[in-house]
């Protein structure tokens, strides 16, 4: 496994000890490539809506348990994509998860940006999501949040999104990924 932050192998985690993040725990299906890559680009892109329960239990079998006072949070999708597809993909999936675990979903971050990341830079990408997100709703500081969201490349909007959430009083941050993908 490679650190989703920085790409240096990470043995059996997907962060490193030198990253310093506003999360502590990660957690990803595996790297955008072959069969998974597949799954997420019919689903976001070809309206395969019932792959969400395929992805939420791909997302359940690498979670571990989590505790009771988990609340599962999305980064929020850009309301363009949603009215593309029909549903917010990542919403969808959250729920999934929540009910599987007997764990609450709340929509707890929003975005102030309708800003797309793909086919930005890395640098674009992180100056678009360091002022995307606030927060909707209220934080409880003993609960643990998971941030779930599809692919990671650069790591920028999971970094803001948690962001927004320490910010608002959130000890607890941790993330799930569906997928890890390099820029090229």
């Amino acid at each position: 496994m490679v650190c989703i932050v920085c790409g240096r192998p990470t043995g059996r985690t997907w962060l490193c000890n030198t990253c310093r993040t506003p999360y502590q725990r990660v957690w990803v299906i595996g790297e955008r490539e072959g069969v998974l890559q597949r799954l997420v680009g019919l689903y976001k892109f070809s309206r395969a809506k019932a792959a969400y329960k395929d992805i939420g239990d791909l997302l359940l079998a690498v979670l571990p348990e989590l505790p009771g006072n988990t609340v599962i949070v999305t980064v929020p999708t850009v309301y363009g994509h949603i009215r593309e597809r029909g549903y917010d993909h990542m919403l969808l999936i959250a729920n999934y998860v929540a009910k599987k675990r007997n764990l609450k979903c709340q929509r707890l971050i929003g975005r102030k940006t309708d800003t797309k990341q793909r086919q930005s830079t890395a640098i674009q990408r992180a100056k678009q999501a360091k002022s995307a997100f606030e927060i909707r709703g209220k934080i409880d500081s003993d609960k643990i949040y998971l941030l779930i969201d599809d692919v990671v490349t650069t790591g920028a909007t999971i970094k803001y999104a948690a962001k927004a959430l320490r910010d608002a009083g959130a000890k607890n941050v941790w993330v799930a990924v569906v997928a890890r993908q390099v820029l090229k």
